[in-house]
């Protein structure tokens, strides 16, 4: 039963949160995930190692905690536990001088170590935290909390603290793992003298991977975007882990990221030239302007203004842009590239700003002021990556209303909607292969459209300009994992988005099955589940090979629902025209020929008693023809008898049907159906003298059955066949749909009947 008082308890592990460290995306989702999460209703506490390089003012807001000491390998090593509230999340900051008092996060000799200790005070912290705060879910995130996993289960599981605790891995780049000599497995982790974790930590024959532990010890393992969770199962971007990804991938699953909304806001940002809005940007074309002065390129708002900023690696496709850059400068793009990387790409940008100047700006540096007033001012954002795992350089941009160039990779292609010229739909412009010619062709669909449609560009931004990239959505996503692996905590109403995505196609379908054809009411039964509406849709799939097969001679079959919808009253009209207009010659023939019992019995041959009987056996007919699809006689003579006058009245607008002929045609339907004569002749003879004998009802009759592929009569060998049919739309008896299903049943009798009384007029 779900415990409706306890909340979910997450704690957040990362090498790094904004705004107290921060090297890249990572340090962006620590800073940004866990408080949406905290809006969303539960409690979350964040473990970040207490580097040298915080910010002094934030350390001063520090409070001592708690200190104890970890065991690693032979040694027994102090942490520190230092708490800091900031924004509503509660921050816990792992503190140990000898490891974290560093002048950058990464990048020394001992990292294996320095990190191993991390993970290992991760889960060691789990015993003192806040009164009242017992971890539900651990979620770590990338190499350096890798292990808390596997330390969590060889060493602490089956202590009552730690029983309740799952684990959740994020990969947030596959290509940083955490590789390191086996050496560390008995001296730093402890873990050589037992033998799963030292093979399944291991990669080669002489190196352990912090990440394949993770990936094999945690509950769930998830990574920034749903393209990307597919691309690393994949040899081509898995690097060396997308046989484990994919033995795992039941347990893998792709989540985007979002962005600081508030902090990129275009109408509030306080760092670009002037402020905008979506309905509003006239304060773009100042921020362009601004930009173009500063940067030394022309000033002129006729002339597409693309950029980049970015690290100048082969990663980000750096590749492609000295390749094709020469033909973007040269065909009137401007361009100005902000970022530092290798050396051959900076010295590359620095000849195209010589060769192109007033239409090239490079920027070897790193400057985040500038950085905003780029993504505020251009027109176009260039991020040709070979690949992406997430990517927030492109959300951003299509915030600021610069419409992103982006190849179709990893996060990407999951954000960046392309350009559609035919229905206007899109996002931005996108090109599939790391190719630099594609590059640019893409490059210059985009220019094209800036200088040759501008309300099409307009609008494009608008289209931008309005996604929803919030952390809010994300946290949602994450939520309805951390509940799915703790089904016993309820979650909280407000966070709950699942009864509108059900409500919608039930309300969208309920209408359906008066204003559209019944098989559609047939196949999308309200309220349903999907197994049952497969089913409706097989049989329905096999009525209409029957009914095609026994409607070879008209063409009626291959009618269109929405074509007979739209055109039943006219049939219905015609049909009772010619059925008058011939009446007498074809009472005549069809006397002749008629065998069926109850026309025998007619004594007389006075056209007077042909009708009578004729009459009779259009009532059975009808019966016989709408229980077709019943299961047993008996069952459907109950359901036609209590529906039939259902079908008729329902619709509001539409002849209805009188107390009189609502008991007469019950009374008909309650009769067994013993004497059901071959249908063609039955059928005929139904239509006739209905429509002599009671024009007003069949008219009412056929006014409230929308026709639906003509469906004639089936023969005798079909009528045997149809209880196989018949057994599996069983359950659509009991949807609210089910008179109109016995309608879509009727109808067909009367079309095809007209078409037979034209025939036997022909022949006379």
């Amino acid at each position: 039963m779900a415990d409706s008082s306890k909340k979910m308890q997450i704690v957040f592990a990362s090498a790094e949160c904004a705004p107290f460290v921060k090297t890249g995306g990572l340090g962006d989702v620590a800073g940004s995930l866990p408080a949406a999460l905290v809006r969303a209703g539960a409690e979350v506490i964040v473990m970040v190692p207490k580097y040298a390089t915080i910010k002094d003012e934030y350390k001063a807001q520090m409070e001592h905690f708690s200190d104890f000491y970890v065991s690693l390998g032979w040694r027994n090593e102090y942490c520190g536990l230092e708490k800091l509230e900031h924004d509503g999340v509660t921050y816990m900051f792992i503190d140990n001088e000898r490891y974290f008092a560093r002048d950058y996060p990464y990048g020394f000799f001992d990292d294996g170590e320095r990190f191993a200790f991390f993970s290992k005070a991760i889960t060691e912290s789990l015993q003192h935290l806040p009164a009242g705060f017992e971890c539900d879910i651990l979620h770590c995130n990338d190499w350096q909390t890798a292990l808390a996993p596997v330390f969590l289960r060889e060493f602490y599981q089956g202590l009552p603290l730690y029983d309740r605790v799952k684990t959740v891995f994020s990969i947030h780049n596959v290509a940083f793992q955490g590789q390191f000599s086996d050496t560390v497995m008995e001296d730093i982790l402890g873990v050589a003298h037992i033998p799963a974790a030292a093979s399944q930590l291991r990669c080669d024959a002489c190196s352990i991977n912090y990440m394949l532990g993770a990936l094999r010890y945690a509950d769930a393992i998830t990574t920034v975007s749903p393209t990307y969770a597919n691309e690393i199962q994949t040899p081509e971007f898995g690097e060396g882990l997308d046989g484990v990804l994919r033995e795992r991938s039941y347990a893998l699953q792709g989540i985007l990221n979002g962005i600081d909304v508030a902090g990129f806001d275009p109408a509030t940002d306080k760092r670009i030239a002037a402020n905008y809005t979506v309905e509003d940007r006239s304060g773009k074309a100042v921020c362009k302007a601004k930009l173009q002065e500063e940067l030394g390129l022309e000033v002129r708002d006729d002339r597409p203004l693309m950029v980049m900023v970015t690290r100048l690696t082969r990663q980000k496709g750096m590749d492609l842009v000295m390749y094709a850059l020469d033909r973007i400068l040269s065909g009137g793009v401007q361009v100005a590239v902000l970022g530092t990387g290798d050396r051959d790409y900076e010295d590359g940008l620095r000849y195209f700003q010589d060769k192109y100047p007033g239409t090239m700006a490079a920027r070897i540096e790193f400057d985040p002021a500038l950085s905003q007033r780029m993504y505020a001012a251009a027109d176009m954002f260039l991020m040709p990556s070979k690949f992406e795992p997430c990517g927030l350089s492109q959300i951003i941009a299509m915030r600021y209303g610069t419409l992103p160039i982006v190849r179709e990779t990893g996060g990407l292609k999951d954000t960046v909607i392309p350009y559609n010229e035919f229905t206007g739909e899109g996002t931005g412009f996108s090109f599939s292969n790391f190719n630099g010619d594609e590059m640019g062709d893409a490059v210059f669909r985009a220019a094209r459209l800036f200088w040759d449609n501008r309300d099409a560009w307009n609008q494009l931004v608008t289209q931008a300009m309005s996604q929803d990239f919030s952390w809010t959505r994300s946290a949602d996503k994450y939520l309805d994992l951390y509940f799915f692996m703790h089904p016993e905590i309820e979650r909280p109403a407000a966070v709950v988005d699942e009864p509108e995505t059900v409500a919608e196609p039930v309300a969208a379908e309920e209408p359906k099955a008066e204003e559209k054809p019944a098989v559609e009411a047939e196949v999308k039964p309200a309220a349903k589940p999907a197994a049952k509406k497969t089913t409706a849709r097989k049989a329905t799939a096999k009525k209409a090979t029957a009914t095609k097969a026994a409607a070879s001679k008209t063409t009626a079959a291959k009618t269109t629902t929405a074509k007979a919808t739209t055109t039943r009253k006219r049939t219905t009209a015609a049909a009772k025209k010619v059925a008058e207009a011939e009446v007498a010659p074809e009472v005549k023939a069809e006397t002749a020929t008629a065998e069926a019992k109850p026309a025998a019995k007619a004594p007389a041959k006075t056209a007077a008693k042909k009708t009578a009987a004729t009459t009779k056996k259009a009532t059975a007919a009808k019966k016989t023809t709408a229980t077709k699809s019943t299961t047993t006689k008996a069952t459907t003579t109950k359901a036609a008898a209590k529906t039939t006058p259902k079908a008729v009245a329902k619709p509001a607008g539409k002849v209805e049907e009188t107390p009189s002929e609502s008991k007469a045609e019950a009374a008909v339907e309650a009769k067994p159906a013993a004497k059901t004569t071959t249908r063609k002749r039955t059928t005929t003879t139904a239509k006739k003298a209905t429509t002599k004998a009671a024009a007003p009802k069949a008219e009412a009759k056929a006014e409230d059955k929308p026709a639906v592929k003509a469906e004639p009569a089936p023969k005798a060998a079909e009528v045997k066949a149809a209880p196989k049919a018949t057994a599996k739309t069983e359950p659509a008896k009991e949807a609210p749909v089910s008179p109109a299903a016995k309608t879509e049943e009727k109808a067909p009798t009367k079309k095809t009947s007209v078409r037979k009384a034209t025939a036997t007029r022909k022949r006379h």
